[in-house]
């Protein structure tokens, strides 16, 4: 990484670091050469599906690019690039809460704006348009969590009512996936819908992706 200069201290941090994954990076970092001087930077390298693809590497705390937070977690320094701050604010470096998977997880409440309409010709009736939104922009993002959004009724033609299944029904983060996806997703590309129902019963999915 080249030494691009600036960075910005954080003042507080923009991903939180548990315990065990501390423990876990610094025991990676320590075995480093030149150890005190590596920082683990974190940064957002592209979208899956309904969430985001993360880059995790050592690198040397006084090449940090330009503009990003630099902070302390306990004895590591995390660096956040700066294209990756507002993304990140509020996520969690974690161990899986299953440990046969080993590795890191990172629990990140924001979403990448996959859920919006990538051109998408909507004609017909208010059934019609959703319809065509769901199957040509949604759930081609949701399926790669094995999900899915329906279109269960329209009522007094301003009312959707979305039932979300597979990898998507009873799972704990599906909830906010309709909330701050498909029903912002709805609502601007469908002028006349002015409240969209979320019609899953998430206490009965078996197999959700997200634990």
């Amino acid at each position: 990484m080249a030494d691009t200069g600036t960075t910005d201290t954080a003042t507080t941090p923009i991903l939180e670091v548990t315990d065990a994954a501390l423990e876990k990076v610094l025991e990676i970092r320590n075995a480093e050469d030149d150890a005190e001087q590596t920082g683990l930077q974190v940064q957002i390298v592209g979208t899956r599906g309904v969430e985001y693809d993360y880059d995790l590497s050592l690198e040397t705390i006084s090449e940090a690019p330009e503009g990003a937070a630099v902070y302390l977690v306990g004895e590591l320094t995390v660096i956040v690039p700066a294209d990756s701050i507002d993304d990140m604010q509020g996520a969690t470096l974690d161990i899986p809460s299953n440990p046969m998977q080993g590795g890191l997880v990172i629990r990140n409440p924001n979403r990448p704006p996959v859920l919006a309409p990538n051109e998408v010709e909507l004609t017909g009736t208010i059934e019609e348009k959703v319809t065509q939104l769901l199957d040509q922009s949604i759930n081609p993002a949701l399926a790669a969590h094995g999900g899915f959004a329906s279109l269960v009724k329209v009522e007094n033609d301003t009312e959707v009512h979305v039932l979300m299944g597979g990898g998507c029904q009873g799972c704990s983060m599906s909830a906010m996936t309709l909330t701050e996806g498909i029903k912002t997703s709805i609502m601007e590309s469908i002028p006349e819908v002015t409240e969209v129902i979320d019609a899953t019963d998430h206490s009965s999915g078996e197999n959700p992706y997200y634990s």
